[in-house]
C-alpha cells in the first residue's frame, strides 16, 4: 500500500482543520498528551489499535490514517483572501513586474513556453504545451463567475476600475467587455512532462516562487531560458481582470498527494472596500489553519474533479505539469494595430486572431526546440485550439516548425543527424563551421576558456517566415534569443539562413558548454532577446566582459561570410546601364565618389546612475577624400508605438572626428571613427531602463542597444 505524508505533520494538520487540540485528542483516544506530542513530532508512532482509535476520533476510516493521501475532514470553504494594506501607509497601484513586458499573446507565448521548457521533467521526451482559447457567454459565463466567487470579488473590481491609473483603466475595460457584451475570454496554458508547482505554500520551492513571490525564478539549471523571475508576470499582464487560476499535477508529492493542487491569484491595485484598505494581491484557496502569520491566509487546496471542471481547469491524465488559466485574456497589440477595433464583431474573429498569433509566435521563437532528428527527439511539442462555451471553434493545431521555418529546420536537422558539409556546393546542403566564444573567468579573475559554438548555414527558401540573410542565435533549450541581419555581405550573395548554436544548444561534447551557458545567460536582459551588456554580466564577471560577446558576434558574422560570400573581380566600368544604377553622390564638386554612407559598426551603451544613456559609437566610413558631416540622432525604442527622439546632453569626439554644434565632422580619408554621447534625461519620455536606445546617423541606419 502506498504511504503518503509523514504521520506527524498529517495528524497535526487534521487537528488544526478540526479546531481540536492535542489534549482533546489524547482524552478521546485514551493516551497521554505527551504521547500525542511524540506522534506529531515524529519521536514515536501509534500502535495498530491506537490508529483505529485515532481514525474514530477525527471522523475518518483507518485506511485514510494509514495511507495519509487525503485529509480526514472535508475541504474548508474556498474563498478569496485579500492582503491587508501596508501598516506604514505604502501603496502599490499594480504589479511592477507586469510592466516589464508587453501584454500581448506573442509575449505570453514566448515567456510561458520558455518556463515550461525550463521545467521539462523527462529529458528523453519533449515537454508538451497546449494553448486553449475559450470564449464564455451566457449561462456558461454565469456558471464560471459563480465558481470563482464573483459576487464577493465585484466590489473590489468596482473600486479598482474607478481609479485613474493604468491598471484601473485596464480593469475598467475588462468589466465593460464582460458586462456589456456578456463575454469573457479564457486563455489556458497546459504543460505536460513538466515538474509542476512542487513545494510548500510559503517556503522555498516552485509553488511559492510562482504564486507568492516576485523576482524569484527558482531556475537552478544554467541552461534555463529564464533567470529574472519576471516571465510569469506575463500571465497576469495578459488578463484584463488581473486573475490567473492554477491547477498543478506534481512530480514530487506534497502532503502525500500529487493531483489537482489548485490556487488562484488576483493582482489589483491598492483599494479601499467597505472601510478596509487592501494592498493589492489576493489569493483564492482554503483558509490556512496554521498558527502564526499564515493563519486564515488562503493556501492551495486539493480539489475534487467537479470543482476543477467548474473552474475549467481539468487536465488530461496524471502526467506532471501545470495548467494556468488567464481570466479575461486580451491582446493589447491587436487592439492598437487593428483599425477596426472599435467596430462591433461577433467575437469569433478575436479568438481566431489570437489563435493565429499564438501559432505564429510559437513557430518563430521555438521552431528549433520543436525540431527533431532521426535519433534525437524534439525538446518541445506545442499546439493551439479555440473553444466557445465548450464547443470547438478552431480545431487543435499542432505547430509544425518545418512548415514555418523550412530552411532553418533543415539546417538544425542536418546537424542533429550528422549530415552537414564543410562547403555549400549543392542545393539543400547545410554547411557547418565552429565559432569560438572566449568565456572569461567569473568574479573578475584572469583567464578565459574557449567554447566552440556551432554555426549552420543553408540556402534560404521562399517559404521561410522572415527575411533572408539572417543569423538566428540560441543556447540552452534552443529558444530563439536574437535574430539579426549579417552585415557587409558581398554583392550578389545567394540568399541564405544561418543558425548559431551556443552553450548546451551546441551539444554536450564541448567541455566548456556549461561555462558558456552561464556566461551567455548573464548577458541577456529580462526579455532574453539579445546578448550584450547587462548589470549581471558586469557584476558576475567584469566591466569589460561584454567585449567577449562583441567579439563572438563579429566572429559568427565573419564565419557566415566565409561560407556564403564569393567576391568576384568586377570591371570598374561595367555595362553603362549598371553604372547608371549604381551612381552615388560623392559630395561637393570635384570630390571623390563613394560607394556608400557612414554606418554604425558597433554601439556600447549603459544607463548611468542619473538615468541617462551613455553610449560609445564606432562608425564605419566609406573611402572618400572629403570629410563626412553627420548628425547623430538618439531615439527610444519603446515597446509600443513610434520611436520618440531624445536630446543629447553631451557629445564628445574620441577618434578621427570633431564635434561642432552637435554635428560630427569625420576626418577626411578616415575609414573609421568613434564618438561618445550622453542623453538628456529631461527629454526622456520614459525612464531609460524601460526602453531600448537607437542611435542613427542622419537616419540612414540605426543600431539598437
Amino acid at each position: 500500500m502506498d504511504v503518503g505524508e509523514e504521520f506527524g505533520p498529517w495528524l497535526a494538520r487534521q487537528l488544526r482543520r478540526m479546531g481540536k487540540n492535542q489534549a482533546e485528542l489524547a482524552a478521546e483516544v485514551g493516551v497521554t498528551r505527551a504521547a500525542v506530542s511524540a506522534w506529531i513530532t515524529g519521536r514515536a508512532a501509534p500502535r495498530e489499535e491506537t490508529m483505529r482509535a485515532i481514525a474514530l476520533a477525527i471522523g475518518t476510516d483507518p485506511g485514510t490514517v494509514h495511507t495519509r493521501t487525503e485529509d480526514a475532514a472535508p475541504t474548508r470553504p474556498i474563498s478569496w483572501y485579500h492582503r491587508p494594506a501596508y501598516a506604514d501607509g505604502g501603496r502599490d497601484f499594480g504589479n511592477a513586474a507586469a510592466f516589464a513586458f508587453e501584454a500581448d499573446v506573442e509575449t505570453l507565448a514566448r515567456e510561458a513556453t520558455q518556463n515550461s521548457l525550463d521545467e521539462r521533467l523527462d529529458r528523453t521526451k519533449p515537454v508538451r504545451v497546449r494553448y486553449t482559447l475559450h470564449e464564455l457567454t451566457g449561462e456558461t459565463l454565469a456558471n464560471f463567475r459563480e465558481a470563482i466567487g464573483w459576487n464577493d470579488l465585484y466590489p473590489h473590481y468596482e473600486v479598482a476600475a474607478a481609479q485613474d491609473q493604468k491598471v484601473g483603466r485596464v480593469v475598467a475595460e475588462g468589466l465593460k467587455e464582460m458586462n456589456e457584451r456578456d463575454r469573457l475570454i479564457l486563455l489556458r496554458v497546459d504543460d505536460y512532462n513538466a515538474s509542476g508547482l512542487t513545494g510548500d505554500d510559503y517556503e522555498d520551492g516552485r509553488f511559492a516562487a510562482v504564486v507568492r513571490r516576485q523576482l524569484d525564478s527558482r531556475k537552478s539549471d544554467d541552461s534555463a531560458g529564464g533567470s529574472y523571475g519576471l516571465g510569469k508576470a506575463t500571465l497576469w499582464a495578459t488578463s484584463r481582470l488581473g486573475m490567473v487560476l492554477i491547477n498543478s499535477t506534481l512530480s514530487v508529492p506534497h502532503e502525500g498527494r500529487t493531483e489537482r493542487r489548485l490556487v488562484g491569484r488576483l493582482d489589483l491595485p491598492w483599494r479601499e472596500v467597505d472601510g478596509k484598505s487592501y494592498a493589492g494581491p489576493a489569493w483564492l484557496g482554503e483558509p490556512d489553519t496554521a498558527p502564526g502569520n499564515n493563519k486564515d491566509v488562503a493556501r492551495s487546496w486539493w480539489a475534487d474533479e467537479e470543482t476543477t471542471a467548474r473552474l475549467h481547469l481539468t487536465r488530461e491524465g496524471t502526467e506532471p505539469g501545470t495548467s494556468f488559466l488567464i481570466v479575461g485574456a486580451h491582446d493589447v497589440a491587436s487592439i492598437f494595430n487593428d483599425a477596426s477595433a472599435d467596430e462591433e464583431d461577433d467575437g469569433e474573429e478575436t479568438v481566431q486572431a489570437m489563435h493565429e498569433k499564438l501559432v505564429d509566435a510559437l513557430a518563430e521563437n521555438f521552431w528549433a526546440a520543436m525540431t527533431s532528428g532521426e535519433t534525437a527527439a524534439p525538446l518541445l511539442e506545442a499546439s493551439v485550439q479555440a473553444l466557445r462555451n465548450n464547443q470547438v471553434v478552431v480545431k487543435e493545431q499542432r505547430v509544425d516548425p518545418q512548415r514555418a521555418q523550412p530552411s532553418r529546420t533543415r539546417a538544425l536537422k542536418a546537424y542533429l543527424d550528422g549530415t552537414t558539409v564543410e562547403r555549400l556546393t549543392e542545393a539543400g546542403q547545410v554547411a557547418l563551421a565552429r565559432v569560438p566564444l572566449k568565456v572569461p573567468a567569473p568574479g573578475g579573475k584572469r583567464g578565459t576558456v574557449e567554447h566552440q559554438a556551432v554555426l549552420l548555414v543553408t540556402a534560404a527558401e521562399d517559404g521561410d517566415r522572415g527575411k533572408p540573410n539572417q543569423l538566428v542565435s540560441m543556447r540552452g533549450s534552443r529558444m530563439t534569443v536574437k535574430t539579426a541581419r549579417v552585415p557587409d555581405l558581398p554583392l550578389g550573395t545567394t540568399y541564405f539562413q544561418a543558425v548559431l548554436l551556443a552553450g548546451h544548444a551546441a551539444g554536450t561534447t564541448d567541455e566548456y558548454a556549461d561555462r558558456a551557458e552561464t556566461f551567455l545567460r548573464a548577458s541577456e536582459p529580462p526579455e532574453h532577446n539579445k546578448w550584450g551588456r547587462t548589470e549581471e554580466l558586469w557584476a558576475s564577471y567584469s566591466p569589460t566582459a561584454y567585449r567577449r560577446i562583441t567579439d563572438f558576434t563579429k566572429a559568427a558574422n565573419a564565419a557566415v561570410k566565409e561560407l556564403v560570400g564569393r567576391r568576384k573581380e568586377q570591371n570598374q566600368e561595367g555595362p553603362k546601364a549598371l553604372r547608371d544604377l549604381l551612381k552615388l553622390d560623392g559630395g561637393p564638386a570635384g570630390g571623390a565618389r563613394t560607394s556608400g554612407h557612414p554606418t554604425i559598426r558597433d554601439l556600447d551603451a549603459e544607463v548611468d546612475p542619473a538615468g541617462a544613456w551613455q553610449v560609445t559609437v564606432e562608425v564605419k566610413l566609406p573611402a572618400r577624400q572629403d570629410p563626412w558631416v553627420m548628425t547623430p540622432v538618439a531615439k527610444f525604442d519603446v515597446r509600443s508605438g513610434g520611436r520618440p527622439s531624445v536630446g543629447w546632453a553631451r557629445i564628445a569626439a574620441l577618434e578621427n572626428c570633431r564635434v561642432v554644434d552637435g554635428v560630427l565632422h569625420f576626418g577626411a580619408g578616415a575609414r573609421s571613427a568613434t564618438f561618445s554621447g550622453t542623453t538628456d534625461v529631461s527629454t526622456h519620455p520614459v525612464r531609460a531602463e524601460l526602453a531600448g536606445l537607437v542611435v542613427e546617423l542622419q537616419k540612414e541606419r540605426g543600431v539598437s542597444a
